[in-house]
């Protein structure tokens, strides 16, 4: 099966403010704190999971795309969904790491907290992803300066072409510090509008 033969089935992106789903926006916030802002969006977009507040800034960020996306595609989460999830950015976990270090530098009050330990790894964001849609097929999370369309693009089509899922859930997940974050997320399969092809990727990317 060539490449052209996949596509892109819906795409949702999360920055500035704004939170959108096939081009179309679905919310807006002025709320100048990242974390109000995510709270916002969790509020409006009713996702009722407890499990959200205890999570990281990565992890809400990557979590709330993700849901938005997903929550449109009928999944059926009583069963495992063959969805891979291919996720990058160039921050990797920097802003929780941040935060395990200011706990552990400080011989006097030293106190490493297991709550911010276990997201010291970015990939984390996945496995809360992978919990509530039960997407247990392969899943990985890579490392760039800066969004690179040409690897999603290549290992996407690799995992499809190769059977080992039915769709693949793609895209950079970036948080470092309140000013500085986006989500792009995008589902490419055999079904879809929009061919998958870089220049598509980095197109909506960059809208």
């Amino acid at each position: 099966m060539s490449s052209t033969d996949y596509y892109i089935k819906s795409y949702c992106s999360i920055k500035n403010q704004h939170v959108s789903l096939n081009g179309s926006i679905l919310f807006k916030d002025e709320s100048k704190s990242y974390i109000d802002f995510i709270k916002a969006t969790y509020k409006n977009q009713n996702v009722k999971y407890p499990k959200f507040f205890k999570m990281d800034n990565l992890s809400k960020l990557a979590f709330l795309a993700a849901d938005v996306l997903l929550k449109n595609e009928d999944l059926n989460t009583e069963s495992e969904n063959n969805i891979a999830i291919v996720f990058s950015n160039s921050a990797s976990s920097l802003d929780t790491d941040r935060k395990h270090q200011e706990s552990i530098q400080n011989k006097e009050s030293y106190y490493p907290s297991p709550a911010v330990f276990v997201y010291t790894l970015p990939n984390i964001c996945i496995g809360e992803i992978s919990i509530k849609y039960k997407l247990y097929s392969e899943n990985s999370f890579f490392i760039f300066d800066n969004f690179n369309a040409d690897h999603l693009f290549t290992y996407s089509n690799s995992l499809l072409s190769s059977n080992k899922a039915d769709a693949v859930l793609c895209g950079w997940v970036e948080f470092d510090k309140e000013d500085n974050y986006e989500a792009f997320l995008y589902l490419v399969s055999d079904k879809g509008n929009i061919k998958h092809k870089k220049q598509n990727i980095t197109t909506l990317y960059n809208t």
